[in-house]
């Protein structure tokens, strides 16, 4: 994969809020605006005088597409760092997809109505995160959308009636999860289910990142869908992410340089399918229990690729006004909202 090819496949889709905001609809293709982005909160990794080169690495996981780049010092320390963070993906994978049947959120989702269910450590302390941000946001983020998240196939442009959508809605509460001493956790009602979609992979992608600083590694990106993280800079300069334009591939909507931080990106156009006008994506209002439509995008900078992930599910649910007073309350944390009308709309830090 050439260093171009890499840059178009990890462009990651941003928005903050604020009073700032201009149009993107005329934005060339390539490379549109370009905004000047701080964050004072993050501490810059000072650049490594060593000799070395750039590597880069891709594969797939938790359904979606993954990118590594590092500074090694030679092809091994690259390998053995692409290969440390496909594991730690595999394990995290393993131990929190719906999807796996063995994983102990599957365990959960079975057995968490009937009886509390003991879990590890790991995953106990991200339901608490889970439910912090779940309660900073009246529960906007949710985990337990999944009691209607399931019932969704947009491969095959299936959607609950609306029967089926009314039935499964009074599963949906942050506050079913019960989170017991000793790692136990109970479901308080029979229908409840939860999925970790909106923050597992922005987990994944800070732990990953931590690994590869334990190697000694100090200039990286670790790219999933729409989670990324930033390690160092890149070699005296900061890492480019750019904005995509949410209803065309080819073109952008801004730049951001950016350095030792993490970007997170929630959209309605990765997952969705559009029946009788209306479009269908994978975000839903845990309210009511269906996708949100006042955005296109929305995409969160700050220090904690698990935090950015879930904030910007968060933001999106809450639309571009209430999302925006989160946003503003949340030290170290910026934003960019793309609405409907493809418009930019910036939060105070990045303006």
């Amino acid at each position: 994969m050439t260093l171009l090819a890499f840059y178009s496949a990890v462009i990651v889709l941003m928005s903050v809020v604020s009073l700032f905001s201009f149009d993107i609809s005329a934005a060339p293709s390539a490379t549109a605006a370009t905004v000047a982005v701080t964050t004072p909160a993050i501490a810059p990794v000072a650049t490594s005088q060593a000799t070395g080169r750039w590597f880069q690495y891709g594969f797939k996981p938790m359904g979606t597409q993954a990118y590594v780049e590092v500074w090694a010092v030679d092809e091994q320390q690259a390998q053995q760092a692409f290969a440390k963070v496909e594991a730690e993906f595999s394990r995290v994978n393993a131990l929190m997809s719906p999807w796996v049947e063995q994983s102990e959120l599957s365990l959960l989702n079975r057995a968490a109505a009937k009886q509390p269910v003991t879990v590890s450590s790991e995953m106990y302390q991200l339901l608490k995160r889970a439910a912090a941000v779940s309660e900073l946001s009246q529960g906007a983020f949710d985990v337990t959308f999944a009691s209607v998240g399931f019932q969704f196939d947009y491969r095959a442009h299936k959607k609950p009636d609306a029967k089926t959508l009314a039935s499964q809605k009074q599963w949906i509460n942050y506050r079913f999860v019960e989170l017991l001493p000793n790692n136990q956790v109970r479901y308080a009602k029979p229908g409840v289910k939860i999925d970790l979609g909106g923050i597992a992979k922005g987990y994944t992608v800070e732990r990953s990142v931590q690994i590869l600083a334990n190697m000694g590694i100090r200039h990286a990106l670790v790219s999933a869908g729409g989670d990324t993280r930033l390690l160092g800079d890149k070699l005296g300069k900061p890492w480019l992410v750019a904005i995509k334009h949410p209803r065309q591939e080819d073109r952008y909507a801004a730049q951001l340089p950016l350095v030792n931080t993490a970007i997170s990106t929630s959209g309605d156009y990765e997952r969705y399918f559009i029946e009788g006008g209306r479009r269908y994506h994978h975000i839903l209002d845990p309210k009511a229990g269906e996708s949100p439509g006042e955005l296109m995008s929305v995409s969160v900078i700050g220090a904690d690729a698990t935090q950015t992930d879930a904030l910007s599910t968060t933001l999106f649910v809450l639309g571009l006004e209430r999302g925006m007073a989160l946003i503003e309350q949340i030290p170290g944390y910026e934003a960019v909202f793309i609405n409907k009308d493809r418009k930019l709309y910036f939060s105070s830090g990045l303006q």
